[in-house]
């Protein structure tokens, strides 16, 4: 054989004797954490047997959907610290390379403070729900958030872990005929939302994870604004003051990404349509746990009862 053929007999074959490159597998995510993780409020839930209402629409997914991870969707509403604790953290191992977790809102008595502040001022006792909130906040809340954080970095020691905050819900006005939240009220738990949300950067600064904080994207898209990212009350109730899927869309997933990837997301028309596609794996994953998420107490936003009897404050 010429050197001219072997030549180009070798440039054929050489191809054929090369592997093809594996698919890398894709990178484990484990979304921790209550209902403004699960996706309350988007009013559209997978079927896993469960009551912790889980979203396609939530920001886990849609992330998970624009950066091809492998999502386990945790997340649950109701869900406290001690439910993440004991119902939430095993699906984190050595190998889970993303989390996200918003905990806190529960503890610090969220559904009961707007149940209480929601009805007009002679039969209740915002002020005190508050105070009641704030006290938790500034003085169980930093070590129990401590400890929790401690045992996710633990458990998954390579993991980037974000912690996502709230954002204010109220813009100082209340435009649903049935609730009675008054301007200064609405300061307050606006306020008590900016306490939580900074205890919970604190604590994630302390252990090295980042913080997502919601503020400042959902200035102008709070309950009552135009366009809303936050529920006013609604029907069903349990959607009330939560975000919406544009909340999730718009407000979350540019945020919570840019800080998990270092690249923000889209949720672009092909992202939605791949998280919708993931509903029936993710349920069926989820089924898993059914048993560990049923101790979870669901919290849910009570309508002012105008029938109930006058009460002094």
């Amino acid at each position: 054989m010429s050197l001219r053929s072997f030549v180009v007999a070798t440039a054929f074959v050489a191809p054929l004797l090369v592997a093809p490159a594996a698919h890398a597998a894709a990178p484990p995510y484990v979304a921790l954490g209550d209902s403004f993780s699960s996706g309350v409020g988007t009013r559209s839930y997978i079927d896993d047997g469960t009551s912790c209402q889980r979203s396609t629409y939530a920001f886990p997914s849609l992330v998970a959907a624009a950066k091809g991870y492998a999502l386990n969707f945790r997340a649950c509403s109701g869900a406290k610290i001690p439910d993440v604790t004991n119902s939430q953290l095993g699906a984190l191992s050595s190998a889970t390379r993303y989390v996200t977790i918003s905990v806190g809102g529960n503890d610090a008595g969220f559904a009961g403070v707007l149940t209480e502040c929601a009805q007009p001022g002679w039969m209740s006792n915002c002020d005190g729900a508050i105070n009641t909130a704030q006290a938790y906040i500034n003085n169980t809340l930093p070590a129990a958030l401590a400890t929790l954080y401690s045992s996710i970095r633990t458990k998954a020691p390579s993991a980037r872990v974000v912690v996502v905050g709230y954002p204010r819900v109220f813009n100082g006005e209340d435009c649903n005929a049935a609730t009675f939240f008054s301007p200064a009220e609405e300061t307050r738990l606006n306020q008590t939302a900016d306490l939580l949300n900074g205890k919970l950067a604190a604590a994630a600064s302390a252990r090295g994870f980042g913080f997502a904080n919601p503020t400042s994207r959902f200035v102008g898209h709070a309950v009552c604004d135009s366009p809303e990212w936050l529920n006013g009350l609604s029907d069903p109730i349990g959607e009330s003051y939560h975000p919406n899927r544009l909340g999730h869309a718009s407000g979350y997933v540019p945020l919570v990404s840019a800080l998990l990837t270092g690249a923000p997301a889209r949720a672009t028309p092909r992202v939605l349509r791949t998280a919708a596609a993931s509903a029936e794996a993710l349920a069926s994953q989820q089924r898993a746990y059914a048993d560990l998420d049923a101790s979870i107490e669901t919290e849910r936003f009570v309508a002012p009862d105008l029938t109930r009897r006058r009460t002094a404050h």
